[in-house]
């Protein structure tokens, strides 16, 4: 095995041990339950698919008073579902974790490590 084979191995290795690390974290425990949570949950998926599809109504052009106060009223329902709240918590703190995790590499590297080029979901 060369040098660089060896080095390569070794980084390998050590991400290995911090993914590990990271799916054994409590945050993305609690992520994991979450989500699957969300899965099991007719109610909420059913809600938040009916969200994306207002929103997908209004950027096709199909944009009036009906369609936005419907987007509104499932808002409303969205933000008093327990199930959903649980999970965009759940998915905020391994972000914040992740963005953490970031600055850190970044820190020891002395390069931005991973950047966001914008964009993104939810």
């Amino acid at each position: 095995m060369s040098e660089l084979q060896f080095e390569e191995q070794a980084v390998e290795d050590k991400f290995q041990t911090f993914i590990q690390t990271l799916t054994d974290s409590e945050t993305y425990l609690e992520f994991a339950e979450a989500s699957e949570a969300l899965d099991e949950d007719s109610e909420a998926t059913a809600l938040l698919r009916e969200f994306d599809q207002k929103q997908e109504q209004m950027q096709q052009g199909e944009f009036d008073q009906s369609v936005m106060s419907e987007l509104q009223d499932l808002k409303s329902e969205i933000a008093d579902n327990d199930t959903i709240q649980r999970h965009r918590e759940a998915r905020e703190a391994l972000v914040e974790l992740l963005q953490g995790t970031n600055e850190i590499i970044t820190e020891q590297i002395g390069r931005k490590f991973a950047q966001s080029t914008g964009g993104g979901c939810c």
